[in-house]
């Protein structure tokens, strides 16, 4: 409800400006309102990209579980995820955000998330 107020103020704002025949305070207006009725989007972007974020974190949280249960059951690091999978320690090999790809090191016994 107050954003359909504010909404509504902001509209009524630009209408009175753009009667007073002044330009700048009519872009000004026009870009104000412009700006609260792009908000909700921008808003669902970024959670949306935050919840993204947030599950390839949990992704990788559980690999690393894995990594670490293979190394102290077979005394050895991984030579790739597949290996993880093919032994039973990994159900799948978790999918990267679109634009990026995991890393894994196997010398280290890490993984990351990397752009492509």
């Amino acid at each position: 409800m107050k954003a359909f107020h504010f909404i509504f103020i902001s509209v009524a704002v630009t209408v009175v400006t753009v009667g007073c025949g002044d330009n700048s305070k009519t872009t000004q207006a026009v870009n104000a309102v412009s700006n609260v009725v792009d908000a909700p989007v921008n808003y669902i972007s970024a959670v949306s990209q935050a919840q993204k974020y947030s599950e390839k974190q949990i992704d990788l949280a559980y690999v690393n579980e894995a990594i670490q249960q293979f190394q102290a059951g077979e005394g050895r690091l991984p030579k790739d995820l597949n290996e993880m999978v093919q032994m039973h320690y990994l159900g799948k090999i978790p999918e990267a955000p679109f634009g990026y790809k995991i890393d894994y090191d196997a010398a280290a016994g890490t993984i990351k998330v990397v752009k492509e």
